[in-house]
Order: C-alpha cells, then structure tokens, then sequence
C-alpha cells in the first residue's frame, strides 16, 4: 500500500511532516514516535491497521525525520503536543492516538490538558508516567553519546545500535539504517536537532519528568471515558514490571499487553504481537 506524504503547518511555523496509508476518508489511527525515531518506525503496524479499513498515519514529530527543526530549540511537550493537535484538525473526527516514549508523553498532555477528548482512544507504547529514571538517562546517553562527532560508516551505526539493543539482530542490510541519518560531508548524523538533547532546559521536554502531571492528564483522559491499552516490551528498562503494576493499580480501567521479546522499541522488535495487540483493541472499541 502507497502512503500519502503531506504537511501540516505547526505553532512557529514548523512544518510537521506525516504519511497517510488507507482511506483519507476513514477514521485515523496517529502513530507517534519516540525521542531520536522517526514516523518509518512505525511502517508495518500502520500497513497493518491500514489494511483494516482505517486511515494510518504516521507523524514525523518536530526536530525529528523530515519534520522541522524548531527555532530557538523549542522542544517542550507541550509543543509537541500542540503540534500533533494540528494534525488531528486535518483528520476526521475521533482519532485514536498511538503513542510511543516522548510520543506516548505528547498523547498525554494533548488528551490530558491541551484538547480533552480530542481522541476517541489512546495506546501508551512502552510508557508510563513513572517510568524508570535510570532507563530514561540509559536512552538519554545513546542518543547523545555520538549526536556531534557523527559515524564513519552505516557499520559504526549498525554496531551502536547493536549495543544499545542485544537482544534484536544486527540487520544484514544496512541500507534500511539510512533512513534515521543525515549524510553530511563523509560522515552519518543522527536525522534530529541536536538541541533536543543539548539545547537550553527550559526549551526542553522536562514536562516527562513531572510524574503527577502527567498521572493528572491521564485522569482526565480516563474520566473522558476514553478507552486507553498499555503495551511494554517485557525486556525494556524505561517500564519494569513493577513500573508497570504501579501504573495499572492506579489506573485499573487501562487494559495492557506484555510483549515477549521486546525491548523499549516493541513495534521494531515484535511488530506481529504489537500489531495484533493494536487491531485487537480497536475492534473492541471502535464504535
């Protein structure tokens, strides 16, 4: 199945690109990345949802892919958030947000305090409000650790990402890794704003580390009677087990899947599982 590349002006004049696969005319299901991904991530589970009869789209998030690097470094989750908002104008009504890391944060605060009941359902990808700080600074580290010096080669990355994630294959074909990477010169950058990481604190995403909030906005989207499913990878160390029941003793109306095999990146290390676990939630609760 094609997709439909097209744009959408953000707040400060960002362009937020995204990708449609389906119907332009169905109800959407809006796939939003984690920090350092982009919206190709999330290629096979759109397909899959896409082939159901829904509209999948799959959002590059600012400073992110194809998306624009923001002025001045303005990479707050409310920002985000703001910017999924105007994509969601451009969709029919009542989309269900898909959510992963930062975009599973972002889906919080735009359900939460931005736009209540903007969405008709929300899937938390792998996070949590209280999600584990020595996780979060693991993740944090990987994306820094060659964010200036760069890679000799699409091997030096493949070798990066292979130590970050033992437990997925180090893919034989390379060329897929292109696609996260800027070329510049005779060295590979990391595709997003160096100033996600780096840039001022207060123009940063601190909102994720503010764990009531976050909890408020997901009360909010719960007392809206909006359905929301909680999918982590059983190995990841951003949601451990315990992470994990905390989160769902407080909120026991979130449904929840626990991926064998997978990682922080569940719909890259057990795309089948997570895809079944997605449609299973949508056809209970797509009316």
């Amino acid at each position: 199945m094609t997709a439909e590349t097209f744009v959408t002006h953000a707040p400060g004049e960002v362009r937020i690109i995204a990708d449609r696969h389906g119907d332009p005319g169905a109800r959407a299901v809006v796939f939003l990345h984690g920090g350092g991904q982009t919206r190709r991530s999330w290629g096979r589970a759109a397909a899959a949802v896409a082939e159901r009869g829904w509209q999948a789209v799959t959002v590059d998030l600012r400073g992110h892919g194809e998306s624009d690097w923001a002025s001045g470094g303005d990479y707050r989750l409310v920002s985000f958030a703001a910017d999924v908002h105007e994509v969601l104008r451009t969709l029919p009504p009542d989309p269900v947000l898909v959510g992963a890391s930062l975009g599973g944060c972002a889906a919080m605060l735009l359900g939460g305090e931005l736009a209540p009941r903007v969405a008709s359902a929300v899937v938390l990808v792998d996070i949590v409000p209280n999600m584990d700080p020595s996780g979060a600074q693991r993740v944090q580290a990987f994306m820094a650790e060659n964010m200036e010096s760069g890679f000799d080669s699409l091997d030096q990355v493949a070798d990066a990402i292979a130590a970050y994630n033992p437990h997925r294959p180090r893919p034989s074909d390379l060329g897929g890794l292109a696609a996260n990477l800027r070329r510049r010169g005779d060295r590979w950058y990391w595709h997003w704003d160096p100033l996600f990481i780096s840039g001022p604190e207060h123009q940063g995403p601190m909102e994720i580390h503010d764990v009531e909030r976050l909890n408020a906005a997901v009360q909010t989207i719960l007392d809206g009677g909006v359905p929301m499913l909680l999918v982590r990878g059983q190995l990841s160390d951003l949601v451990s087990a315990a992470n994990a029941e905390e989160f769902l003793t407080r909120f026991p109306q979130v449904e929840f899947v626990d991926v064998a095999g997978a990682g922080h990146m569940v719909a890259g290390d057990r795309n089948d599982i997570f895809a079944d676990a997605i449609l299973g939630f949508l056809a209970r609760h797509s009316a």
